[in-house]
């Protein structure tokens, strides 16, 4: 009985700070400022968990210059990414667990068929951590291979 009552009480207490007008803080640990080689500073959005892995920028339609999305794999392996439902053009950069680009496609379209259809780039080099970029956004602020990227 204590657990149901305990279930309970953390269920309303969610309840009441999702009620809140002011964003829940819990949102700003999604988010982590990533300095690029050339000193360029970009907030990322976080992907940790499964399922926003696999999501990454489905459905969105822009991406600021100033701003990306960071995949934080839980081990180091060969990852390959796709455009399936993805509006907009990106830049994929393949980071190893010392944060060394290993691999970078520049320019990637979005897929515009079916699943079954869509191209998969990288995964050609070992890496754990992957930055998405708007197209033209790694050669702008001179990503290059072999170069570090600090988070």
């Amino acid at each position: 009985m204590r657990s149901i009552a305990t279930v309970l009480c953390l269920s309303l207490l969610m309840l009441a700070v999702s009620c809140r007008n002011e964003p829940h803080p819990a949102s700003q640990l999604k988010r982590r400022t990533v300095t690029l080689p050339n000193g360029q500073k970009i907030t990322a959005e976080v992907n940790v968990l499964p399922i926003d892995l696999a999501r990454g920028m489905m459905f969105r339609d822009s991406l600021p210059p100033d701003q990306g999305m960071l995949f934080i794999h839980d081990s180091p392996g060969t990852y390959t990414y796709w455009m399936y439902q993805v509006r907009i053009p990106l830049d994929i950069i393949w980071m190893d667990s010392n944060r060394t680009v290993v691999e970078v496609a520049a320019n990637v379209p979005p897929c515009k068929t079916k699943a079954s259809e869509c191209p998969h780039y990288g995964g050609t080099r070992t890496a754990q951590y992957v930055l998405e970029l708007a197209a033209g956004m790694a050669e702008k602020y001179g990503v290059r291979i072999g170069q570090s990227i600090v988070f």
